[in-house]
């Protein structure tokens, strides 16, 4: 491992509020650095030998920039707006008919209104979680699902 790249690492590691598992990453390349095997590295950094593994081979590709890339996953399915929007049909009156906004309620209704194309109750619960609107002001504070 170059100098340039060592001191870098070693500078992200001590420096600044990071999330905790890039330092752990980097930590691990530095162990990598000195010399120690894989499982060692993860015993250091507190990370999984394959994590290791999977960084030393990010870093072997494209060096320090490259050893931390964002983790695999799909693309988000709702643009912030669509969230907003479920978010905002949460915090309004409940239908003619029902005493308070269940989750099945507002994901149907969602979908009726066209905010989204389609979404579950499980995930209108999950976008209403980040947030502080509920869908009713019940006097439990409990959703019906």
């Amino acid at each position: 491992m170059p100098d340039a790249d060592r001191a870098e690492l070693e500078h992200f590691t001590r420096t600044g509020r990071r999330p905790v598992r890039a330092v752990r990453r980097a930590q691990a390349l530095l162990a990598l650095a000195e010399g120690v095997g894989q499982a060692a590295a993860g015993r250091v950094a507190g990370v999984s030998r394959q994590t290791v593994a999977q960084v030393r081979q990010r870093y072997a590709a494209g060096g320090v920039a490259r050893a931390e890339l964002p983790r695999s996953g799909g693309p988000a399915r709702f643009t912030g707006a669509q969230r907003a929007a479920v978010t905002a049909l949460a915090c309004t009156p409940a239908p003619v008919g029902h005493s308070r906004w269940t989750l099945r309620l507002l994901a149907d209704k969602a979908v009726e209104l066209a905010l989204v194309d389609t979404i579950s109750h499980e995930t209108v619960g999950q976008v209403l979680k980040k947030t502080s609107c509920s869908p009713s002001a019940s006097s439990t504070g409990a959703w019906g699902r």
